[in-house]
């Protein structure tokens, strides 16, 4: 395979997109922490505590992805400073490896996704619960 310079430059626009996603996810669980703490301290709820548990894996998650996002991104640029100092074999294993980081932050990125829906399904069975109940009451 041949590598070149603007190889592992064709990442760039897509790892800095990513982690901007990464980081909208992140502050918009940092909120939903912070309102799930003020409503929990208000009226103590179960419901509340799983969530807490939900969102606590679920910042884990993120932190890795960008974690491996970020290292995705700065591999791929020693990649090109490899590549510039005429090196070929290192920049390809650096290129390779810096792919692995980027698929691995991806896998994370599915597998917070599939962890978001289990939160939504909670809202959605307590929701159900609660329309259950007021139906008995008043039939």
């Amino acid at each position: 395979m041949e590598i070149t310079l603007t190889t592992p430059a064709l990442l760039f626009p897509a790892v800095s997109l990513l982690l901007l996603a990464y980081t909208n996810r992140f502050l918009a669980l940092a909120a939903l922490i912070r309102n799930l703490h003020a409503s929990y301290h208000a009226t103590p709820d179960a419901l509340i505590l799983q969530q807490i548990d939900n969102l606590r894996y679920r910042v884990l998650l993120i932190r890795n992805m960008q974690a491996l996002g970020v290292s995705s991104l700065l591999l791929c640029v020693i990649c090109m400073f490899v590549l510039f100092a005429g090196q070929l074999v290192a920049g390809k294993i650096l290129f390779g490896v810096s792919l692995v980081l980027l698929i691995v932050s991806l896998g994370l990125s599915v597998r917070e996704i599939q962890v978001s829906v289990l939160a939504l399904d909670l809202h959605l069975r307590d929701l159900e619960e609660h329309r259950e109940s007021g139906s008995r009451v008043r039939g």
